[in-house]
């Protein structure tokens, strides 16, 4: 990635990739899943600064920040669920 950010041309390389229908349909998978993850991340997280922050890492990083989020997600679950999905708080704030 930092390759790519470093030395690619983006414009030049983007057009000749919307040129093509596998780079049309990769484009929109990435994007959709990356819109997905977001919204799961907006869900569990609390504080929306944090979720913003974890977009942003989305964008510049790709799986790579989604696979960080889900071991983070998966140690602060202890093995539980409901926690793994919903997130920490909102879990203890449905419990009082």
């Amino acid at each position: 990635m930092i390759d790519a950010l470093s030395t690619g041309h983006l414009l030049m390389e983007g057009r000749a990739l919307l040129a093509m229908p596998w780079g049309r349909m990769s484009l929109m998978d990435i994007y959709t899943g990356l819109l997905l993850f977001s919204c799961w991340i907006g869900w569990r997280e609390q504080n929306k600064y944090v979720a913003v922050v974890w977009t942003l890492m989305l964008l510049v990083f790709g799986n790579l920040a989604s696979c960080l989020y889900v071991l983070m997600a998966l140690y602060q679950a202890h093995g539980r669920t409901e926690v793994f999905v919903h997130g920490p708080k909102k879990i203890k704030n449905q419990c009082s």
